[in-house]
């Protein structure tokens, strides 16, 4: 195909329709900011204690009725066990009181008659309504990790089918099918029923994501794609995402929230009539009538003259002659396979850092809304700093340094005294600043150190990593209900030991990007670098290094 931005360089850069398409593009973001992470407030796990079923007990002997246990250093009432109610029952009806007798001494059992649950921060939970707790606890983690095991099944089909559908269906039924599952997932009667949903709400986010990124790629002019596949698709993510625990302070019942969320999306249904299918697919489909009216239209909009022809017969049938290549060559060659191992593991330790973090903001002490609100909010400036600094520093050492600022915050918590909570919050979020930037790095120099021929698939393979992390990210905060600061020292220690082995990988930045395997395979990574300049200092420089990349790209 010939070149599709020389053709529609009559439209300018920042027309009208640019600009139009940039916001409208940009607010479908806000929508999968406040539906990735509502899980925090659907399956929180409110205060809870045994139900003691009163009969003839005094108030007195109810509360009585329930042993206190030491969880993380604080004496606390058990949420799992009860003092035998016939025992109790008997004591009173003796007319003993608590005081009288050693209720240590007593027979304990568990909470046969179900569960109460404070109603002071959420009416209504996953948890309250089907009892997600003691043995059954694990659900609850389950349960979040289906949407990224739906991530991953999206992941995989979401490019194919806008490949052969086009960009806008796809697009559009994805955010129409979301939305009325999770208004199907409002009315679920059972855990399984919620879950199996809720894989179906992760499958068909992923492929809006994934989609309106492609289509704002290919539509948009070449100065607003840098800004919108940078700050302008995250930025907007976070104010969705900002917006959530707002929306869930207002709404306290997890059935009326799930409406409210699933309500939202009608606001984008003149959309379809507003956001163009992409002229880019349109030619590759060999519809070069409907792209030429697209970009009739968009000339039109930006107060431009369009030429008959836009694009040429000859151009739209050319094809680009390419390889075909698979994980075999990724497996064959040594190099690859090693950066290629070291960015799996990178990819799922941010990943599973990132959403670990996110779903564990419920889980804090203070008001569970407004520490959501400040987990989003480190966002933005990790966001719009990590871009800044992918323009002017070398990829390995920035790297380093975010996982060392993410780890390391981590590591620090549990060196925190209980009475300084806030200070302890501070360093949580001062982690998620160090992974969000993270997260930032480690896709554009993924992508940098591929060769062309396998970039795709290098990214696609991490992509499934990372899904991986994400999947796991539930257990890891899971582990805090044996140890709070099990899930930091898990995490924060993962990371830190990644910081340090990010020195095997090349450096990237300035350098030319790599086109075939050859290339990809001359790259050094740090300790060769180091290697052959002490070779050539021993050998006088009677060698040179051959330099593949030299060129800033």
């Amino acid at each position: 195909m010939g070149n599709y931005d020389e053709d529609t360089a009559f439209l300018g850069q920042k027309g009208q329709f640019f600009m139009i398409l940039f916001f409208l593009l940009n607010t479908i973001y806000i929508s999968t900011g406040f539906h990735s992470l509502y899980i925090v407030f659907v399956g929180a796990s409110p205060l809870h204690r045994c139900l003691v079923v009163a009969g003839n007990l005094s108030e007195v002997w109810m509360n009585a009725s329930i042993p206190k246990e030491t969880v993380n250093g604080n004496l606390q009432p058990s949420q799992c066990q009860r003092y035998s109610l016939e025992t109790v029952r008997n004591l009173s009806a003796q007319g003993y009181s608590p005081q009288d007798v050693n209720l240590t001494d007593i027979k304990q059992e568990k909470c046969v008659d179900g569960w109460t649950y404070s109603t002071d921060i959420y009416h209504s939970t996953i948890v309250s309504e089907w009892d997600l707790v003691c043995d059954n606890e694990w659900k609850v983690p389950f349960a979040s990790s289906t949407l990224y095991m739906g991530y991953l099944l999206g992941s995989l089909v979401s490019g194919q089918l806008s490949d052969r559908f086009g960009r806008k269906k796809v697009l559009f039924i994805s955010l129409a099918a979301e939305a009325l599952l999770i208004l199907a997932q409002s009315f679920s009667n059972t855990w399984l029923i919620f879950c199996i949903l809720y894989f179906f709400v992760g499958a068909f986010q992923i492929s809006l994501y994934i989609t309106a990124f492609v289509l704002g790629t290919e539509v948009l002019s070449k100065s607003l794609r840098v800004l919108f596949t940078t700050l302008g698709v995250f930025l907007h993510y976070c104010i969705g995402y900002m917006v959530l625990p707002w929306i869930a302070f207002a709404i306290r019942d997890w059935r009326c929230l799930l409406r409210v969320l699933s309500g939202l999306t009608l606001v984008y249904i003149p959309l379809w009539w507003l956001v163009p299918e992409s002229p880019r697919w349109l030619l590759a489909q060999g519809r070069v009538m409907e792209s030429e009216a697209i970009m009739k239209r968009a000339a039109k909009t930006n107060n431009v003259e369009a030429p008959d022809v836009i694009f040429k017969e000859s151009e739209v049938k050319e094809e680009t002659q390419s390889g075909n290549y698979s994980v075999l060559h990724i497996l064959k060659s040594g190099n690859i396979r090693k950066t290629t191992l070291m960015c799996l593991m990178l990819w799922m330790a941010i990943n599973m850092g990132y959403f670990g973090l996110s779903l564990n903001t419920s889980n804090l002490i203070g008001d569970p809304f407004l520490n959501c609100f400040l987990s989003a909010l480190t966002e933005v400036p990790a966001y719009i700093v990590s871009t800044f600094l992918l323009k002017s520093c070398p990829r390995r050492p920035l790297l380093s340094a975010f996982l060392s600022i993410g780890g390391g915050f981590l590591l620090l918590i549990q060196m925190i005294p209980e009475s300084l909570h806030t200070l302890a919050l501070a360093l949580e979020m001062a982690g998620k600043f160090g992974f969000t930037m993270s997260f930032t790095v480690v896709y554009i120099y993924t992508a940098e150190l591929y060769p062309t021929v396998l970039r795709n698939l290098g990214m696609g393979i991490c992509s499934s990593a990372a899904r991986i992390g994400s999947i796991t990210a539930p257990y890891v905060i899971f582990l805090g209900t044996f140890n709070k600061y099990l899930p930091y020292i898990l995490m924060g220690s993962i990371t830190i030991v990644l910081s340090l082995s990010n020195i095997f990988l090349p450096e990237t930045f300035g350098k030319v990007l790599p086109e075939t395997l050859d290339e990809m395979q001359k790259c050094k990574n740090f300790l060769k670098k180091e290697t052959l300049s002490l070779e050539e200092r021993q050998r006088k420089r009677k060698n040179s290094l051959h330099q593949v990349c030299e060129q800033h790209y």
